[in-house]
């Protein structure tokens, strides 16, 4: 089964959306704002003789002229952190602020979650969570390196998240960037499509759920939780959605964001979804030049 062509009902140009999923994915670098201000990384990087060009979209990324981002003198001190671009969005939508409780539901190996922990001005409190033990040692990893202070690491299942541990009983806002089919990272894992199957889709998206719901339900009336994934699927993005709107006491709002988007799906294969969820955004790659990302952000409470 050829994957990417069960989505050209829903792509407007489907060859120049298969077109970028063949072309190799820019390599782009975060400025890590708890050690570093843009400026000074763009320095570091002129004396290393490393070329780059800001992303224009975002003042704090950076494409670089590399393969190996992650040997630059800024990356080895945490002034720079290699992330996908399109990646960085999510943690933007959350907008933390330096005295609310955050929760990254699944964190690792960290690029998001230490994203909040730099808008929080590396203030307040960022709960990175992942049931996967391996991994977290790649988000410790990551937050020592970029000096993250704010952040408690847990390792549980999100889909029964247990706060007893601490001292709050809620958060003010949740970032669910959930396990999934990985379609959307073809451009950087070339091999991600080898493994699709429906039968798996169909098992993470009860996964998706069961953790979005989890997230709504821990996070505080007027808070918000943003959705994320980086695939293609439906039934992994406004299908989850959908489920969770029905289920619990929540709504979809809309956001800003500066790159090209298209919104949800509102059908897919004879199911209708909320209308709602054309509130969330759909980015596939030729857009913008990225990978591929599904983004959306739910209001808690009435």
């Amino acid at each position: 089964m050829d994957v990417l062509e069960r989505y050209e009902p829903l792509v407007d140009d489907f060859r120049a959306f298969r077109a970028a999923c063949e072309r190799p994915l820019p390599s782009v670098v975060r400025v890590n704002e708890i050690k570093a201000t843009p400026e000074r990384a763009m320095d570091a990087l002129d004396d290393e003789g490393v070329a780059y060009e800001p992303v224009e979209w975002h003042p704090g990324l950076l494409r670089l002229d590399s393969t190996s981002p992650g040997r630059t003198w800024g990356a080895y001190h945490g002034w720079l952190h290699g992330q996908e671009e399109v990646s960085t969005l999510p943690a933007l939508v959350c907008d933390p602020q330096p005295d609310e409780r955050v929760w990254a539901a699944c964190a690792a190996p960290g690029g998001k979650a230490t994203q909040l922990a730099a808008l929080a001005d590396d203030e307040g409190t960022i709960v990175a969570n992942d049931r996967s033990l391996g991994r977290l040692s790649a988000l410790r990893f990551n937050a020592e390196r970029l000096g993250v202070t704010s952040m408690a690491v847990t390792n549980r299942d999100a889909r029964n998240y247990s706060l007893k541990p601490f001292e709050f009983d809620e958060f003010d806002c949740a970032l669910v960037d959930a396990p999934c089919s990985c379609e959307g990272t073809i451009r950087k894992n070339p091999d991600a499509l080898d493994e699709w199957s429906l039968e798996y889709i169909d098992s993470i998206a009860a996964t998706q759920e069961s953790i979005l719901r989890r997230a709504v339900q821990a996070t505080r009336s007027g808070g918000s939780v943003v959705y994320s994934t980086c695939t293609f699927a439906p039934e992994e993005n406004e299908a989850v959605l959908d489920s969770v709107l029905s289920a619990e006491d929540c709504r979809l709002v809309e956001f800003s964001c500066a790159l090209e988007t298209r919104p949800g799906v509102t059908e897919w294969q004879g199911e209708a979804f909320d209308r709602s969820v054309r509130k969330a955004k759909r980015i596939y790659p030729h857009l913008n030049d990225t990978g591929g990302f599904f983004c959306a952000k739910v209001e808690v409470g009435g």
